[in-house]
């Protein structure tokens, strides 16, 4: 059961991809090498950690939080050719999902590391979203990929991630768990004044399969105030996926 009632029933995933709520694009990138690692949550706990205006999104009665290690590449405005030394860059998140009043689930992120530090400064001031500074690496060989991540001012090692990227990838059955979790073509942000704000992004949909991770780690969801707890229950890998961007829409005052 979601935590508060809604104005308005409660939207499909599927809804989502409607070009008639997208708007204009304004900007374009690629997301590559997803490793999606989801966790189920008590869903008071999430609700516990959200803005006012949003509702954790539930499962068969869980809330599922998230930590997603990927690149992006080719990131530019509409209209504009990608730079080298700006359009490149490594991110990791940790999210929750979430729906609002209208009832139009998406996805809330609790952090976003990143080491393009133009990258950060732009999404935080143009989309208001929570992302850190960090010195990333990402290293490949053959299919194998190895991930280390350390946020700027952060105490200890790095949080390490290691996957086999390799596998064929479909798209996730629809009313299945994993649709669920990757299937998400809205975001949720908030100002420094408390205005939501509901953002769009649309691409094909995710084709996904289950990797062999060998190395994962559960440190950015502590900092967010998760105690996440055993292994994840739902490890996915994408395959990488061509992304348009949507103008942001402001919202109720909370």
């Amino acid at each position: 059961m979601d935590m508060m009632a809604t104005t308005s029933p409660l939207q499909s995933l599927v809804a989502q991809r409607d070009p008639a709520a997208l708007g204009p694009v304004v900007g374009a990138q690629t997301w590559r090498d997803l490793l999606f690692l989801h966790w189920a949550a008590d869903a008071d706990a999430v609700q516990r950690l959200l803005p006012p205006g949003l509702t954790a999104h539930t499962f068969a009665g869980r809330a599922y939080v998230g930590i997603v290690p990927f690149a992006m590449a080719r990131v530019r405005p509409r209209f504009l050719p990608p730079l080298p030394w700006l359009s490149w860059f490594l991110e990791l998140n940790v999210r929750t999902y979430v729906h609002d009043a209208d009832g139009v689930p998406g996805v809330w992120f609790h952090s976003l590391d990143c080491n393009q530090p133009i990258a950060v400064e732009i999404a935080r001031r143009a989309f208001h979203l929570p992302y850190e500074h960090a010195i990333m690496r990402a290293e490949r060989q053959g299919h194998a990929l190895r991930y280390a991540c350390q946020r700027q001012g952060q105490q200890g090692p790095a949080w390490r991630y290691a996957w086999d990227t390799a596998g064929p990838g479909s798209p996730a059955s629809p009313g299945s768990l994993e649709e669920f979790l990757v299937e998400r073509y809205v975001l949720y942000s908030v100002d420094r004044a408390g205005q939501l704000y509901r953002g769009r992004v649309s691409h094909t949909p995710y084709r996904v399969h289950v990797p062999r991770v060998d190395q994962l780690d559960i440190g950015p969801a502590t900092l967010a105030g998760y105690a996440l707890d055993g292994p994840p229950v739902s490890v996915l890998a994408a395959e990488p996926v061509n992304v348009s961007i949507h103008p942001l829409r402001r919202l109720g005052t909370l």
